[in-house]
């Protein structure tokens, strides 16, 4: 169980462990909670600049969810579900992500995490967007 007890994250038995991986199998909400969304995030700051670093893209997109999320009152261990959009990803990209996450979440109890490759985002040069869903209770 996390800090906000009314978001669980879990791990069944019987299906692979996936904190390897940086992300949970199971994130379980009481229904009485408010659920807070965060649209995609991608890697820019205020000034709209992307850098070429994948890298430096994640650590901002993370930014600028707990951007989000702390204009709501919540931090990044309120969030039950993320989506992730990667362009061109790889198995460089891959571990980026999972240690740019362990930093975020190092009891590893991760956030339930949808990968998702793609050719292309929204801007020329966003290499990665994150969408998040977070539990207020």
């Amino acid at each position: 169980m996390m800090e906000n007890n009314h978001l669980e994250i879990t791990n069944p038995e019987g299906i692979y462990d996936p904190r390897a991986h940086a992300y949970s199998h199971v994130a379980t909400v009481s229904a009485k909670d408010i659920l807070v969304f965060v649209a995609g995030q991608g890697g820019s700051r205020m000034d709209g600049i992307l850098s070429d670093d994948f890298r430096t893209q994640v650590k901002i997109v993370f930014e600028n969810i707990g951007i989000a999320l702390a204009s709501k009152g919540l931090n990044m261990q309120h969030i039950a579900k993320l989506t992730t959009l990667v362009v061109d990803y790889d198995d460089e990209k891959h571990q980026i992500l999972i240690e740019e996450s362990t930093k975020i979440w190092p009891d590893l109890k991760f956030p339930v995490n949808t990968l998702i490759p793609v050719g292309r985002l929204a801007l020329d040069g966003m290499l990665i967007e994150i969408d998040a869903t977070a539990v207020n209770a």
